[in-house]
């Protein structure tokens, strides 16, 4: 599933493209997996609205729209349309005569000539269009404070690793970069958060938030079939240390990497780095 630096890198390539642009038409497809909101709703409702931003909120993309009246002046209200990407979804920016992906699902035609195309192969991702704003589950943490993401974890008997993965504290992070960020601040996965002490809060803060920034300027992790709004693929795969290298040697000590299951989650990291 892709995770915060893939949702931002898709969000950020989605906005240059589309950001100003209007929806004129709107198609959606038969199958009701992939929508929050009644299909023939939305084709009805998203025609004439405007692309004020596409942006990120935790793992999802939400598009701002604004309307305007005959005369140019904005109306008061303003919409949302959600997406989420799930495990295998792509939010593409096409010309009109590219031809379409099998497993498409959405199709916007915008006044430019291009087209916003929501393709989802397992159709585990999600649209919705909202009338109020979302804010997401959890804290943003590319932006929490040090103070904030330590009483995050104050008292909790979960392990560390899922606690990263949950969505209602930290929305966005998932299984790689919780992999990576812990292996980077020399914390055992397995560690329970409400034990862990404030240097090893503030050196886990210091480094989810470090490896976030380093994969969004690489584009994401493209592990799977994950790519951008332009179908480019990310390339902070080839930095990863112990997310997928099960056996191989850690690029630190030369120990060789673990795979454990935490949280229903495989989890990688080197026994004697992280402790």
């Amino acid at each position: 599933m892709p995770e915060l630096p893939e949702v931002e890198t898709v969000a950020r390539s989605a906005d240059r493209h589309v950001r100003g642009d209007t929806i004129v038409s709107a198609w959606f497809s038969s199958h009701k997996e992939p929508f929050k909101t009644d299909p023939d709703e939305m084709a009805a409702a998203l025609p004439g609205w405007r692309i004020a931003g596409v942006r990120r909120v935790g793992k999802h993309i939400v598009a701002d729209l604004e309307s305007a009246t005959e005369k140019g002046e904005p109306h008061n209200s303003a919409r949302q349309l959600l997406i989420h990407l799930g495990m295998t979804g792509r939010l593409l920016v096409s010309s009109a005569e590219a031809p379409l992906a099998p497993h498409t699902h959405a199709v916007l035609g915008l006044a430019s000539g291009r087209e916003l195309r929501f393709v989802d192969p397992r159709r585990f991702g999600r649209l919705a269009l909202l009338t109020t704003p979302f804010q997401g589950p959890g804290h943003e943490p590319l932006t929490i404070s040090k103070s904030e993401f330590a009483a995050l974890f104050r008292g909790r008997k979960l392990s560390i690793k899922a606690a990263l993965l949950n969505q209602s504290l930290l929305h966005g992070v998932g299984n790689i970069y919780a992999d990576e960020s812990l292996f980077r601040a020399g914390i055992r996965p397995t560690r329970k958060a409400g034990r862990l002490t404030r240097e090893h809060l503030d050196r886990l803060h210091s480094a989810l938030r470090s490896i976030l920034k380093s994969a969004i300027r690489a584009g994401g992790s493209s592990v799977s079939d994950y790519v951008d709004a332009d179908g480019e693929r990310g390339f902070f795969q080839i930095q990863h240390r112990v997310y997928m290298r099960t056996g191989q040697p850690c690029r630190v000590c030369g120990t060789p990497i673990r795979r454990i299951v935490l949280a229903g989650r495989g989890t990688h990291f080197c026994p004697h780095c992280q402790t």
